[in-house]
Protein backbone atom coordinates (compact mmCIF):
# COMPACT_ATOMS: atom_id res chain seq x y z
CA UNK A 1 0.00 0.00 0.00
CA UNK A 2 1.68 3.78 -0.85
CA UNK A 3 0.79 6.97 -1.47
CA UNK A 4 0.97 8.02 -5.38
CA UNK A 5 3.05 11.22 -5.47
CA UNK A 6 4.25 10.92 -9.36
CA UNK A 7 2.02 10.76 -11.92
CA UNK A 8 1.30 7.37 -13.45
CA UNK A 9 1.16 8.18 -16.95
CA UNK A 10 3.89 11.10 -17.28
CA UNK A 11 5.91 10.78 -13.58
CA UNK A 12 5.42 14.62 -13.04
CA UNK A 13 5.00 15.38 -9.04
CA UNK A 14 3.00 18.66 -9.99
CA UNK A 15 -0.21 16.66 -8.90
CA UNK A 16 -3.13 18.46 -6.82
CA UNK A 17 -6.14 16.67 -4.71
CA UNK A 18 -9.28 17.81 -5.97
CA UNK A 19 -11.55 15.17 -4.70
CA UNK A 20 -11.73 13.14 -0.95
CA UNK A 21 -14.40 10.35 -0.66
CA UNK A 22 -12.56 9.26 2.69
CA UNK A 23 -11.64 5.91 3.94
CA UNK A 24 -13.37 2.85 2.13
CA UNK A 25 -12.52 -0.57 1.90
CA UNK A 26 -11.99 -2.02 -1.67
CA UNK A 27 -15.29 -2.11 -3.17
CA UNK A 28 -15.37 -6.26 -4.30
CA UNK A 29 -13.99 -7.38 -1.10
CA UNK A 30 -17.25 -8.94 0.24
CA UNK A 31 -17.43 -10.77 3.12
CA UNK A 32 -19.14 -13.76 4.69
CA UNK A 33 -20.86 -13.35 7.74
CA UNK A 34 -17.62 -15.13 9.81
CA UNK A 35 -15.82 -12.25 8.72
CA UNK A 36 -17.88 -9.68 9.80
CA UNK A 37 -16.23 -10.35 13.64
CA UNK A 38 -12.46 -9.74 11.52
CA UNK A 39 -10.96 -5.89 11.32
CA UNK A 40 -11.87 -4.83 7.74
CA UNK A 41 -8.94 -2.86 6.50
CA UNK A 42 -9.93 0.72 4.92
CA UNK A 43 -7.75 2.78 2.80
CA UNK A 44 -7.72 6.45 1.37
CA UNK A 45 -10.17 7.03 -1.67
CA UNK A 46 -9.16 10.41 -2.88
CA UNK A 47 -8.44 11.71 -6.66
CA UNK A 48 -5.46 13.85 -8.18
CA UNK A 49 -5.12 15.35 -11.00
CA UNK A 50 -1.78 15.60 -12.79
CA UNK A 51 -1.21 19.44 -13.59
CA UNK A 52 1.36 18.30 -16.41
CA UNK A 53 -0.41 15.71 -18.41
CA UNK A 54 -3.94 15.83 -17.26
CA UNK A 55 -4.57 12.49 -15.87
CA UNK A 56 -7.36 12.12 -13.02
CA UNK A 57 -6.01 9.14 -10.82
CA UNK A 58 -6.23 8.06 -7.01
CA UNK A 59 -3.82 9.23 -4.73
CA UNK A 60 -3.20 5.65 -2.98
CA UNK A 61 -2.78 2.34 -4.61
CA UNK A 62 -3.90 -0.60 -2.95
CA UNK A 63 -1.91 -4.09 -3.44
CA UNK A 64 -3.71 -5.79 -6.54
CA UNK A 65 -3.29 -8.97 -4.90
CA UNK A 66 -5.60 -7.77 -2.35
CA UNK A 67 -8.35 -7.09 -4.90
CA UNK A 68 -7.85 -9.29 -7.66
CA UNK A 69 -8.02 -12.96 -5.99
CA UNK A 70 -9.94 -15.97 -5.61
CA UNK A 71 -12.56 -14.01 -4.08
CA UNK A 72 -13.27 -11.81 -6.85
CA UNK A 73 -17.23 -11.40 -7.36
CA UNK A 74 -17.59 -9.31 -10.46
CA UNK A 75 -18.47 -11.44 -13.64
CA UNK A 76 -18.82 -9.66 -17.06
CA UNK A 77 -21.93 -11.79 -18.36
CA UNK A 78 -24.20 -11.25 -15.29
CA UNK A 79 -26.19 -8.46 -17.32
CA UNK A 80 -27.77 -8.88 -21.00
CA UNK A 81 -26.20 -5.61 -21.30
CA UNK A 82 -23.14 -6.34 -20.82
CA UNK A 83 -22.21 -9.14 -22.71
CA UNK A 84 -24.37 -7.40 -25.77
CA UNK A 85 -21.84 -4.60 -25.41
CA UNK A 86 -19.21 -7.04 -25.52
CA UNK A 87 -20.50 -9.42 -28.16
CA UNK A 88 -20.91 -6.59 -30.49
CA UNK A 89 -17.64 -4.79 -29.66
CA UNK A 90 -15.40 -8.37 -30.98
CA UNK A 91 -17.57 -8.37 -34.14
CA UNK A 92 -17.41 -4.81 -34.72
CA UNK A 93 -13.23 -4.71 -34.28
CA UNK A 94 -13.19 -7.73 -36.74
CA UNK A 95 -15.15 -5.83 -39.56
CA UNK A 96 -13.18 -2.19 -38.59
CA UNK A 97 -10.08 -4.30 -39.26
CA UNK A 98 -10.67 -6.95 -41.75
CA UNK A 99 -9.03 -9.69 -39.41
CA UNK A 100 -8.16 -12.93 -41.28
CA UNK A 101 -9.37 -16.01 -40.03
CA UNK A 102 -7.11 -17.74 -36.99
CA UNK A 103 -5.62 -14.22 -36.17
CA UNK A 104 -4.65 -13.90 -32.26
CA UNK A 105 -7.01 -11.65 -30.06
CA UNK A 106 -5.23 -11.32 -26.36
CA UNK A 107 -7.79 -10.04 -23.38
CA UNK A 108 -6.57 -8.27 -21.05
CA UNK A 109 -8.38 -8.48 -17.49
CA UNK A 110 -10.68 -11.13 -19.65
CA UNK A 111 -12.73 -12.29 -16.89
CA UNK A 112 -15.37 -14.78 -17.47
CA UNK A 113 -14.61 -14.55 -21.42
CA UNK A 114 -17.66 -12.95 -22.67
CA UNK A 115 -15.66 -10.39 -24.93
CA UNK A 116 -13.38 -13.33 -26.25
CA UNK A 117 -16.03 -16.10 -26.89
CA UNK A 118 -17.17 -12.98 -29.46
CA UNK A 119 -14.05 -12.75 -31.31
CA UNK A 120 -14.05 -16.74 -31.25
CA UNK A 121 -17.29 -16.36 -32.84
CA UNK A 122 -15.60 -15.05 -36.05
CA UNK A 123 -13.16 -17.83 -36.14
CA UNK A 124 -9.95 -16.06 -34.07
CA UNK A 125 -7.67 -17.37 -32.06
CA UNK A 126 -8.44 -16.14 -28.19
CA UNK A 127 -5.87 -15.98 -25.28
CA UNK A 128 -7.46 -14.18 -21.79
CA UNK A 129 -5.17 -13.22 -19.15
CA UNK A 130 -6.96 -13.21 -15.77
CA UNK A 131 -5.53 -12.77 -11.92
CA UNK A 132 -8.63 -13.65 -10.22
CA UNK A 133 -8.18 -17.35 -10.21
CA UNK A 134 -11.99 -17.77 -9.73
CA UNK A 135 -13.70 -16.21 -12.49
CA UNK A 136 -10.71 -17.62 -15.21
CA UNK A 137 -11.72 -20.84 -14.34
CA UNK A 138 -15.31 -19.99 -15.07
CA UNK A 139 -13.82 -19.20 -18.38
CA UNK A 140 -11.86 -22.03 -19.05
CA UNK A 141 -15.33 -23.83 -18.53
CA UNK A 142 -16.75 -21.42 -21.18
CA UNK A 143 -13.76 -22.82 -23.49
CA UNK A 144 -11.75 -19.91 -23.06
CA UNK A 145 -7.94 -20.57 -22.86
CA UNK A 146 -6.71 -18.25 -20.17
CA UNK A 147 -4.14 -17.53 -18.22
CA UNK A 148 -4.45 -16.78 -14.20
CA UNK A 149 -1.75 -14.38 -14.07
CA UNK A 150 -1.55 -10.47 -13.51
CA UNK A 151 -0.29 -9.31 -17.47
CA UNK A 152 3.43 -7.81 -17.09
CA UNK A 153 6.27 -8.05 -19.92
CA UNK A 154 7.78 -11.06 -18.16
CA UNK A 155 4.41 -12.78 -19.18
CA UNK A 156 4.44 -11.19 -22.54
CA UNK A 157 7.34 -12.59 -23.42
CA UNK A 158 6.47 -16.22 -22.38
CA UNK A 159 3.03 -16.09 -24.50
CA UNK A 160 5.12 -14.77 -27.40
CA UNK A 161 7.07 -18.12 -27.22
CA UNK A 162 4.40 -20.25 -26.57
CA UNK A 163 1.60 -18.71 -28.82
CA UNK A 164 2.80 -16.21 -31.46
CA UNK A 165 2.08 -12.69 -32.09
CA UNK A 166 -0.81 -11.39 -31.20
CA UNK A 167 -3.29 -8.98 -33.95
CA UNK A 168 -5.42 -7.16 -31.59
CA UNK A 169 -4.82 -6.83 -27.48
CA UNK A 170 -7.99 -5.69 -25.65
CA UNK A 171 -7.90 -4.62 -22.60
CA UNK A 172 -11.95 -3.42 -20.87
CA UNK A 173 -12.07 -1.53 -17.83
CA UNK A 174 -8.89 -2.92 -17.19
CA UNK A 175 -5.69 -0.41 -18.58
CA UNK A 176 -7.58 1.83 -16.02
CA UNK A 177 -6.65 -0.76 -13.37
CA UNK A 178 -3.00 -0.62 -14.12
CA UNK A 179 -0.31 1.09 -12.01
CA UNK A 180 2.77 0.09 -14.06
CA UNK A 181 1.43 1.52 -17.51
CA UNK A 182 4.90 1.79 -18.99
CA UNK A 183 5.29 -2.12 -18.11
CA UNK A 184 1.78 -2.92 -20.00
CA UNK A 185 3.40 -0.65 -22.96
CA UNK A 186 6.22 -2.90 -23.04
CA UNK A 187 4.42 -6.01 -22.91
CA UNK A 188 2.15 -5.08 -25.53
CA UNK A 189 4.62 -3.90 -27.49
CA UNK A 190 6.49 -7.75 -27.58
CA UNK A 191 2.87 -9.34 -28.08
CA UNK A 192 1.52 -7.00 -30.89
CA UNK A 193 2.43 -7.60 -34.86
CA UNK A 194 4.09 -4.83 -36.06
CA UNK A 195 0.01 -3.94 -37.79
CA UNK A 196 -1.22 -4.67 -34.63
CA UNK A 197 -3.66 -2.68 -32.97
CA UNK A 198 -4.58 -2.10 -28.85
CA UNK A 199 -8.22 -1.53 -27.97
CA UNK A 200 -8.65 -0.28 -24.28
CA UNK A 201 -12.63 1.23 -23.53
CA UNK A 202 -13.08 2.65 -20.00
CA UNK A 203 -15.70 5.10 -18.60
CA UNK A 204 -14.83 8.60 -19.64
CA UNK A 205 -13.51 11.27 -17.30
CA UNK A 206 -16.20 14.04 -19.27
CA UNK A 207 -19.21 11.91 -18.58
CA UNK A 208 -18.42 11.17 -14.57
CA UNK A 209 -17.65 15.32 -14.09
CA UNK A 210 -21.08 15.85 -16.46
CA UNK A 211 -23.18 12.93 -15.20
CA UNK A 212 -21.64 13.54 -11.26
CA UNK A 213 -20.75 9.53 -11.66
CA UNK A 214 -18.24 9.99 -9.00
CA UNK A 215 -19.25 6.11 -7.82
CA UNK A 216 -16.87 5.22 -10.48
CA UNK A 217 -14.19 5.94 -8.77
CA UNK A 218 -12.68 3.30 -6.12
CA UNK A 219 -9.79 1.26 -5.52
CA UNK A 220 -9.47 -0.78 -8.86
CA UNK A 221 -9.78 2.36 -10.72
CA UNK A 222 -6.86 4.24 -10.72
CA UNK A 223 -6.90 5.90 -13.51
CA UNK A 224 -9.88 8.34 -14.69
CA UNK A 225 -8.95 8.34 -18.62
CA UNK A 226 -9.57 11.04 -21.29
CA UNK A 227 -7.80 11.94 -24.17
CA UNK A 228 -5.42 14.37 -23.75
CA UNK A 229 -3.30 12.52 -21.45
CA UNK A 230 -3.54 8.82 -23.42
CA UNK A 231 -2.54 10.98 -26.58
CA UNK A 232 0.71 12.14 -24.97
CA UNK A 233 1.21 8.73 -22.73
CA UNK A 234 1.32 6.64 -25.96
CA UNK A 235 3.39 8.58 -28.13
CA UNK A 236 6.43 8.56 -25.50
CA UNK A 237 6.53 4.86 -26.61
CA UNK A 238 6.03 6.13 -30.57
CA UNK A 239 2.38 4.42 -30.62
CA UNK A 240 -0.72 6.60 -31.81
CA UNK A 241 -3.93 7.07 -30.13
CA UNK A 242 -5.25 6.67 -33.95
CA UNK A 243 -9.03 6.47 -33.26
CA UNK A 244 -12.00 6.68 -30.58
CA UNK A 245 -15.57 5.77 -29.70
CA UNK A 246 -18.29 6.64 -27.37
CA UNK A 247 -19.68 4.40 -25.92
CA UNK A 248 -23.02 3.97 -23.69
CA UNK A 249 -21.73 1.14 -21.29
CA UNK A 250 -20.81 2.23 -17.53
CA UNK A 251 -22.52 6.14 -18.24
CA UNK A 252 -20.53 6.44 -21.05
CA UNK A 253 -17.06 4.97 -21.77
CA UNK A 254 -14.21 5.77 -24.42
CA UNK A 255 -13.13 2.98 -26.32
CA UNK A 256 -9.28 3.84 -28.11
CA UNK A 257 -7.66 2.53 -31.08
CA UNK A 258 -3.61 2.62 -30.64
CA UNK A 259 -1.30 1.30 -32.96
CA UNK A 260 2.12 1.89 -33.78
CA UNK A 261 3.26 5.35 -34.61
CA UNK A 262 2.33 6.48 -38.26
CA UNK A 263 1.06 3.24 -39.23
CA UNK A 264 -2.50 4.57 -39.70
CA UNK A 265 -4.39 7.92 -40.27
CA UNK A 266 -5.33 10.19 -36.93
CA UNK A 267 -8.67 10.07 -37.39
CA UNK A 268 -10.68 13.35 -36.87
CA UNK A 269 -12.24 12.18 -33.92
CA UNK A 270 -9.44 12.64 -31.60
CA UNK A 271 -9.11 16.65 -31.83
CA UNK A 272 -12.81 16.26 -31.41
CA UNK A 273 -12.59 14.72 -28.28
CA UNK A 274 -9.81 16.61 -27.32
CA UNK A 275 -11.65 20.10 -27.93
CA UNK A 276 -15.00 18.83 -26.15
CA UNK A 277 -12.52 18.86 -23.20
CA UNK A 278 -11.06 21.85 -23.61
CA UNK A 279 -14.68 23.28 -24.25
CA UNK A 280 -15.72 21.97 -20.80
CA UNK A 281 -12.59 22.47 -19.14
CA UNK A 282 -12.08 19.08 -17.00
CA UNK A 283 -8.79 20.07 -16.58
CA UNK A 284 -9.21 23.28 -14.78
CA UNK A 285 -9.26 23.73 -10.80
CA UNK A 286 -12.35 25.32 -11.01
CA UNK A 287 -14.04 22.18 -12.93
CA UNK A 288 -12.85 20.14 -10.71
CA UNK A 289 -13.87 21.73 -7.23
CA UNK A 290 -17.02 22.60 -8.38
CA UNK A 291 -17.49 18.98 -9.44
CA UNK A 292 -16.34 17.69 -5.82
CA UNK A 293 -18.99 20.19 -4.38
CA UNK A 294 -21.54 18.47 -6.24
CA UNK A 295 -21.07 15.43 -4.62
CA UNK A 296 -20.93 16.70 -1.58
CA UNK A 297 -24.43 17.97 -1.83
CA UNK A 298 -25.28 14.83 -3.96
CA UNK A 299 -24.33 13.04 -0.87
CA UNK A 300 -26.91 15.34 1.28
CA UNK A 301 -29.30 15.24 -1.59
CA UNK A 302 -29.45 10.71 -1.29
CA UNK A 303 -29.97 11.16 2.16
CA UNK A 304 -32.18 13.27 3.06
CA UNK A 305 -34.68 11.42 0.72
CA UNK A 306 -34.00 8.35 2.42
CA UNK A 307 -34.16 9.58 5.36
CA UNK A 308 -37.69 11.32 4.53
CA UNK A 309 -38.66 7.75 3.23
CA UNK A 310 -37.72 6.02 6.51
CA UNK A 311 -39.52 8.23 8.57
CA UNK A 312 -42.82 7.89 6.72
CA UNK A 313 -41.99 4.23 8.03
CA UNK A 314 -41.42 2.81 4.34
CA UNK A 315 -38.95 0.04 3.80
CA UNK A 316 -36.38 0.52 1.68
CA UNK A 317 -33.85 -2.38 0.04
CA UNK A 318 -30.97 -2.07 -2.45
CA UNK A 319 -31.31 -3.85 -5.34
CA UNK A 320 -27.71 -4.94 -7.72
CA UNK A 321 -24.44 -4.77 -5.56
CA UNK A 322 -21.89 -3.59 -8.27
CA UNK A 323 -17.92 -2.29 -6.54
CA UNK A 324 -19.94 1.62 -7.79
CA UNK A 325 -22.36 0.39 -5.28
CA UNK A 326 -20.64 0.36 -2.55
CA UNK A 327 -18.46 3.66 -2.94
CA UNK A 328 -21.80 5.33 -2.77
CA UNK A 329 -22.88 3.23 0.45
CA UNK A 330 -19.52 4.04 2.02
CA UNK A 331 -19.27 8.09 1.24
CA UNK A 332 -22.97 8.55 1.92
CA UNK A 333 -23.21 6.15 5.04
CA UNK A 334 -26.02 4.05 3.94
CA UNK A 335 -26.21 1.25 6.10
CA UNK A 336 -28.84 -1.09 7.41
CA UNK A 337 -30.30 1.44 9.50
CA UNK A 338 -31.61 2.77 6.03
CA UNK A 339 -31.21 -0.58 3.54
CA UNK A 340 -32.46 -3.92 4.85
CA UNK A 341 -31.06 -5.59 2.45
CA UNK A 342 -29.63 -5.60 -0.70
CA UNK A 343 -30.26 -8.24 -3.68
CA UNK A 344 -28.13 -9.57 -6.57
CA UNK A 345 -28.50 -12.10 -9.01
CA UNK A 346 -24.72 -12.86 -8.75
CA UNK A 347 -24.16 -16.20 -6.94
CA UNK A 348 -20.46 -14.86 -5.94
CA UNK A 349 -22.43 -12.28 -3.72
CA UNK A 350 -25.67 -13.75 -2.67
CA UNK A 351 -24.84 -14.57 0.82
CA UNK A 352 -22.32 -12.25 1.37
CA UNK A 353 -22.15 -8.95 3.26
CA UNK A 354 -21.17 -5.24 2.05
CA UNK A 355 -17.23 -3.96 2.30
CA UNK A 356 -17.47 -1.26 5.25
CA UNK A 357 -21.18 -1.22 5.90
CA UNK A 358 -22.27 -5.15 5.59
CA UNK A 359 -25.31 -4.94 4.21
CA UNK A 360 -26.48 -8.32 3.94
CA UNK A 361 -26.99 -9.99 0.04
CA UNK A 362 -30.19 -11.47 -0.61
CA UNK A 363 -31.08 -13.04 -4.12
CA UNK A 364 -33.20 -11.08 -6.07
CA UNK A 365 -36.10 -13.38 -5.43
CA UNK A 366 -36.56 -11.35 -2.28
CA UNK A 367 -37.47 -8.45 -3.97
CA UNK A 368 -41.21 -10.57 -4.72
CA UNK A 369 -41.54 -12.37 -1.34
CA UNK A 370 -40.74 -9.40 0.95
CA UNK A 371 -42.61 -6.74 -0.84
CA UNK A 372 -40.48 -3.68 0.18
CA UNK A 373 -41.75 -0.18 -0.59
CA UNK A 374 -38.38 1.10 -2.42
CA UNK A 375 -35.00 -0.50 -4.08
CA UNK A 376 -32.40 1.80 -4.33
CA UNK A 377 -30.71 0.81 -8.14
CA UNK A 378 -26.72 0.52 -7.55
CA UNK A 379 -25.94 -0.83 -10.61
CA UNK A 380 -27.75 2.46 -12.15
CA UNK A 381 -25.80 2.19 -15.02
CA UNK A 382 -28.01 -1.21 -15.60
CA UNK A 383 -31.06 0.81 -14.20
CA UNK A 384 -33.47 -0.40 -17.67
CA UNK A 385 -32.91 -4.10 -17.54
CA UNK A 386 -32.78 -3.73 -13.97
CA UNK A 387 -36.25 -2.48 -13.82
CA UNK A 388 -37.50 -5.11 -16.43
CA UNK A 389 -36.10 -7.86 -14.69
CA UNK A 390 -38.10 -7.31 -11.48
CA UNK A 391 -41.12 -5.80 -13.48
CA UNK A 392 -43.16 -8.22 -10.99
CA UNK A 393 -41.98 -6.46 -8.37
CA UNK A 394 -43.04 -2.79 -9.71
CA UNK A 395 -46.87 -4.07 -11.07
CA UNK A 396 -47.26 -5.14 -7.10
CA UNK A 397 -46.52 -1.38 -6.22
CA UNK A 398 -42.74 -1.06 -5.84
CA UNK A 399 -40.69 1.62 -6.41
CA UNK A 400 -37.39 2.47 -7.42
CA UNK A 401 -34.68 5.37 -6.70
CA UNK A 402 -31.84 5.87 -9.15
CA UNK A 403 -29.45 7.45 -7.12
CA UNK A 404 -27.20 8.92 -10.36
CA UNK A 405 -26.79 12.09 -11.40
CA UNK A 406 -29.72 13.19 -8.99
CA UNK A 407 -31.76 10.69 -7.09
CA UNK A 408 -35.20 10.33 -8.43
CA UNK A 409 -38.03 7.48 -7.92
CA UNK A 410 -39.80 5.82 -10.90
Amino acid sequence: MSNKNVCRMCQSPNMTKFLDLGFAPPSDNFLTKEQLNNEEAQYPLNVHICNDCGLCQLGYVVPPELMFNENYPYESSMTKTGSSHFISMAIEICKKFNLMPDSMVIDIGSNVGVLLSGFKSQGMRVLGVEPSSNVAKIAIKNGIDTISEFFSSKLALKICQQKGNASVITGTNVFAHIDDLNDFVKAADVLLTEEGIIVIEAPYLVNMLDNLEYDTIYHEHLSYLSMKPMVKFFKRFRMDVFDAEMQSIHGGSLRYFIGREGKRPISKHISEFLLLEEKKKIYSEERLKNFSEDVKNHRNELNTLLSNLKKQGKKIVGVSAPAKGNTLLNYCKIGTEILDYITERSNLKIGKYTPGMHIPVYSDDMLIKDKPDYALILAWNFAEEIMRNNEQYRSKGGKFIVPIPHPHII
